[in-house]
């Protein structure tokens, strides 16, 4: 009885120590055989050549030397880089700005909240597809309503600065309120002493905002920068939808350099290395702000 006694508190024991290997074990599965395996295959991609039908061929650093000696690269990621340091900032204070006003005891505050973030649960190619329609030059709502105030319609799409300031302030339509949730969830984690004792000491509302609320944000801000950082490096389907890259190669960016370079031209290793310099770009990024934000915390 003894031993029966034991066996079954070592079943039991085994069960209990195993069962969460057995829960985690299907998403552990799926995340090696859609991520891990495509990006180990990626970087023995990278150092051949490679156009999808014929076997590999290595070629070493081949790829890489021809990306980094390419003008075109330097241009497109010099292109991309823009893109980021104008849409990144707008991004991080349309969200701040949104957060901060629908943090306040407002009359209709979560219907407001929940019209800012609508957009960031609609697809980019839905994204897209509404506002060709809405910038379009011959159709659009847009020229339409400038025309009915007297103002000559807008080339939105056509022209390269026109469209670049459309990709750029549909990027922050888009992405604004995903932010500004996080940026509430940041407000709301600040102790309300703080402006209690800052009041007391009469600082005025921008200054109770400036000493008070934005040192405290800080690692809301970096993770929002973080974030917004990768997300617009992988911009890809609204702005392809929206101009295809164009006009010209005005806003072709990173990822659709990758996705044209191996399924137009059947480049694959050469778009499989731009994808390994993407990491590493974004692997960069990452760590330099972190340690900014680590050093700015320090300080504090």
């Amino acid at each position: 009885m003894q031993q029966m006694t034991g066996n079954t508190r070592l079943r039991y024991k085994i069960m209990k120590g195993s069962t969460p290997y057995v829960l985690i074990f299907p998403n552990l599965l799926l995340f090696f055989v859609f991520i891990i395996l495509p990006a180990i295959f990626g970087l023995i991609d990278s150092f051949a050549r490679w156009n999808g039908i014929e076997p590999l061929h290595f070629i070493g650093l081949g790829n890489y030397v021809a990306l980094l000696t390419s003008h075109s690269f330097w241009t497109m990621l010099w292109r991309t880089f823009r893109f980021i340091l104008i849409a990144v900032p707008l991004t991080f204070f349309v969200s701040l700005w949104l957060a901060y006003l629908l943090s306040k005891d407002i009359r209709g505050r979560s219907f407001f909240r929940m019209v800012f973030y609508a957009p960031a649960v609609i697809s980019a190619i839905v994204t897209g597809v509404a506002w060709k329609w809405i910038l379009s030059s011959q159709f659009g709502v847009l020229n339409y309503a400038l025309h009915t105030v007297g103002i000559r319609p807008v080339d939105w799409l056509v022209s390269g600065f026109f469209a670049s300031l459309s990709v750029v302030v549909v990027s922050v339509w888009s992405w604004a309120g995903f932010y500004m949730l996080i940026f509430i969830a940041g407000l709301q984690s600040i102790p309300i002493q703080y402006y209690e004792a800052a009041a007391l000491d009469g600082a005025s509302p921008f200054r109770r905002f400036w000493s008070v609320t934005f040192p405290l944000l800080r690692p809301t801000s970096l993770l929002v920068v973080i974030l917004n950082t990768i997300q617009a490096f992988q911009t890809f389907a609204l702005v392809y939808v929206l101009t295809d890259g164009g006009p010209g190669n005005t806003t072709r960016f990173f990822v659709q350099d990758i996705y044209e370079t191996g399924f137009n031209t059947g480049r694959f290793g050469y778009a499989s290395a731009l994808s390994v310099m993407l990491f590493v770009i974004l692997a960069v990024l990452t760590v330099i702000q972190l340690r900014l934000g680590r050093q700015g915390e320090n300080d504090l």
